[in-house]
């Protein structure tokens, strides 16, 4: 039996990435794990693998959201995207689209998970932050707001769960081998107009101390240690999987 057996945790953003990771991890754990993703298919296929359930979503239509039936005893908000520009040129639209997905979301499943967690007394909210969660970069305008305010709302979660068993915590990578950023190497190649192989060195990577990509797999066991007996005083927190960068 795992530790988390006879838990339920909702991953969002589970059809790949940080959530996959996530997900496979929370299930190796014992928990009954449900897959949270815009991409139905993908979704599907991660929650067979582990025997859990998919949930087809688009996070950033708020009143889709809203209508989700959740009563989870672990929430993992992990859903983003990215669109990097400097704020003379970013969308507003696009400002406000990541915002909805980063921020609001999270607060509304938070909402809807948080009076099940009460009652029971007992319940885990993990958010996938981001380096980028306490210091900021050029062009991120969007994705280091959402990401700042998705830390001070854990921190009032934090807060408020105490008394109820609940704990509220962050875990904030560097960049981490995924879809996303994959993405982002090709958009700040042309941004800086340096060539694609030179983005992760120069750019990217550039502040960090330990110069390589995270694997999902290693901000995966950080979610799990926050979910599991071990981190029952640890709430308000963040865990920094950064190599280095915010120690300068």
């Amino acid at each position: 039996m795992g530790e988390l057996s006879g838990r339920t945790a909702v991953v969002t953003g589970g059809a790949s990435g940080i959530g996959k990771a996530c997900a496979v991890r929370l299930a190796a754990a014992g928990a009954q794990v449900v897959v949270l993703d815009r991409d139905g298919d993908g979704a599907v296929d991660v929650a067979a693998e582990i025997g859990g359930r998919a949930v087809a979503v688009d996070l950033s239509d708020l009143a889709a959201v809203d209508r989700l039936d959740l009563d989870a005893d672990i929430l993992v908000n992990n859903a983003g995207i990215q669109h990097v520009a400097p704020v003379q040129d970013f969308p507003p639209e696009t400002f406000s689209l990541i915002l909805r997905l980063m921020l609001d979301a999270p607060f509304r499943l938070a909402r809807r998970c948080l009076p099940g967690m009460y009652a029971r007394g007992w319940g885990r909210l993990v958010h996938i932050s981001s380096v980028h969660g306490v210091i900021a970069s050029p062009y991120k305008s969007a994705y280091v707001a959402a990401k700042h305010g998705l830390e001070g709302l854990s921190k009032v979660l934090a807060l408020e769960g105490a008394e109820h068993g609940v704990t509220s915590n962050c875990v904030r990578p560097a960049y981490v081998r995924t879809p996303l950023v994959e993405g982002q190497v090709a958009a700040q190649a042309a941004t800086h107009g340096i060539p694609e192989d030179a983005v992760l060195t120069q750019v990217m990577l550039a502040p960090a101390a330990i110069r390589r990509l995270i694997e999902p797999a290693e901000v995966a066991e950080a979610v799990a240690y926050l979910c599991g007996p071990h981190a029952s005083f640890v709430t308000g927190a963040a865990l920094t999987l950064d190599g280095g960068w915010t120690a300068h």
